[in-house]
């Protein structure tokens, strides 16, 4: 797992331009405005290495290409909602498969000064991920490096048609940027665990998503 390094405290005035996480080394991020193509082919070159040499083309050459199909396919979903950032898991512990993913986005509020004062940051907060009309969600709230963090995790159904032939876990954290009352991080983790989203693997990959997200700092400058 890579290493944090220390670094002065930047000045609040400063404005954020970024953010950090800090993730596995099992763990590829895609970026989903520049350098999509080049992290994509880097990923599937490297799933292609691991094919035991000698295999029989007959059955290797169909394999790469429903692989390539699937994951090119699960990429441009993700950039159909304009997000930043896509992370997934690239190797497997043995012979499990973590069926997880990261996504990161941003969302710009429209500029309403005069509801400015009158909105409280966590209302607005419970709003942005209430939008869906989910009723069954968890809900919670704190702070993350320094800003307004909320937390929901709720199950979701299987969706065939979107690519989702199973049930999933889903936990969202939305942020609120520092100095800029518009704009918010979000980050929505989603798996599958073993089959079912409530069993043990869901249970303690929820818990690692907890303590990613905890890594979170902010990029000024």
């Amino acid at each position: 797992m890579p290493t944090e390094q220390k670094e002065s405290a930047p000045s609040a005035s400063v404005p954020v331009t970024g953010y950090r996480l800090i993730l596995p080394d099992d763990w590829a991020q895609i970026p989903l405005r520049h350098g999509t193509e080049e992290a994509v082919r880097r990923i599937l070159d490297e799933a292609f290495s691991r094919i035991p040499p000698g295999s029989p083309e007959d059955k290797v050459g169909p394999y790469k290409r429903e692989l390539e199909r699937r994951f090119r396919a699960a990429v441009s979903r993700v950039q159909e909602g304009n997000a930043l950032d896509l992370y997934l898991p690239v190797r497997s512990e043995g012979n499990v498969n973590l069926g997880a993913s990261i996504v990161v986005s941003e969302t710009v509020l429209p500029r309403r000064q005069e509801q400015a004062a009158q909105l409280d940051p966590t209302d607005v907060a419970v709003q942005l991920l209430a939008g869906d009309g989910l009723d069954n969600a968890d809900l919670s709230s704190g702070e993350l490096d320094g800003a307004l963090a909320v937390r929901r995790e709720h199950t979701a159904p299987a969706d065939p048609d979107r690519g989702a032939g199973l049930g999933s876990r889903r936990v969202e954290y939305i942020v609120s940027v520092p100095d800029d009352p518009e704009r918010w991080f979000a980050a929505a983790f989603s798996t599958v665990g073993g089959g079912d989203p409530r069993d043990d693997l869901a249970d303690a990959l929820v818990e690692w998503f907890d303590a990613v997200m905890a890594t979170l700092r902010w990029r000024r400058g």
